[in-house]
């Protein structure tokens, strides 16, 4: 039997000039079709203090959200902490490890790629991205980042945008968080 492989999403987070703004298409495609529109992939967690966003399996990603807040809760909003906790747990734990999703979370302070493989990774040039239409959206992000005066959210519309004209996993339905 085909294992039916689905494909999903672009997740983009940027920092700059003291605000971040995360955010994800709304598409989700299964095998050769897209079956929605309009889902969103991001969220604000403890209190909106920080943001997450995922890419992959749409229950898994919402399972990561679950026990990110809890690591969060566990270690009082300590993002580096809550972080690198559930990367090891979800490396350890069996069946955590059958999750087929990526996060991105960020604070004020830090953008982290958490994966089950044990990567809590942090990027040198505040642009972090993941998903399908990651290499797109991050260069379009970079080149905007060095080369205009766009805010964080700007950038991280327009990028997700051009990555939409490019990936077919990734679509123009945008939804963005912002910390400032």
């Amino acid at each position: 039997m085909r294992k039916t492989k689905i494909r999903s999403t672009t997740i983009l987070a940027v920092s700059k000039d003291g605000k971040v703004a995360l955010g994800g298409d709304g598409q989700v495609t299964l095998d050769k079709t897209i079956m929605k529109h309009t889902t969103r992939k991001i969220r604000k967690l403890k209190g909106g203090k920080v943001l997450a966003g995922f890419a992959g399996s749409a229950a898994d990603g919402l399972a990561l959200f679950e026990k990110f807040e809890s690591k969060l809760e566990e270690f009082r909003g300590n993002l580096i902490r809550a972080s690198v906790e559930l990367a090891k747990e979800w490396r350890m734990d069996k069946a955590m490890r059958r999750l087929e999703a990526v996060l991105i979370v960020a604070s004020k302070e830090n953008l982290f790629l958490i994966s089950g493989t044990g990567d809590v990774i942090e990027p040198d040039d505040n642009v972090l991205s993941t998903g399908s239409g990651s290499p797109y959206a991050q260069a379009a992000a970079k080149a905007m980042l060095r080369h205009s005066d766009l805010s964080a959210e700007e950038i991280v519309r327009e990028a997700l945008s051009i990555a939409s004209e490019i990936d077919i996993y990734t679509n123009s339905h945008i939804s963005i968080e912002i910390l400032e």
